[in-house]
């Protein structure tokens, strides 16, 4: 996405690294400058806004529930694969087939 207009900071540079934002995971100088992004431009402030509310509503909605070791390790394993530039399967390929249930007596 792009408003079009010349900005600093590229806006598919600001939306590729918002929840990096969003999380304070980055420097204080990459977060000055989508700062200044985000004042000239209103739709990658519309975006951030948006993923703010979304990110609040889970906080919210979920905030509370333990995640299972397994499930962070396999999302922690896959931001790594990402992050090292390698392509990642939009649906797991190691997850096996649905079991069928027991006969019930």
């Amino acid at each position: 996405m792009s408003c079009g207009e010349p900005h600093e900071t590229d806006c598919s540079e600001v939306l590729d690294h918002l929840y990096e934002f969003l999380d304070n995971e980055m420097p204080d100088t990459d977060c000055t400058k989508f700062e200044v992004h985000f004042e000239e431009c209103s739709p990658c402030l519309e975006k951030y806004g948006l993923e703010q509310a979304v990110k609040k509503l889970v906080k919210r909605c979920c905030g509370s529930d333990d995640v299972p070791t397994d499930l962070r390790a396999k999302v922690m394993g896959r931001i790594d694969l990402i992050r090292a530039g390698h392509l990642v399967p939009e649906q797991d390929i190691t997850v096996s087939a649905p079991t069928t249930p027991a006969p019930q007596e």
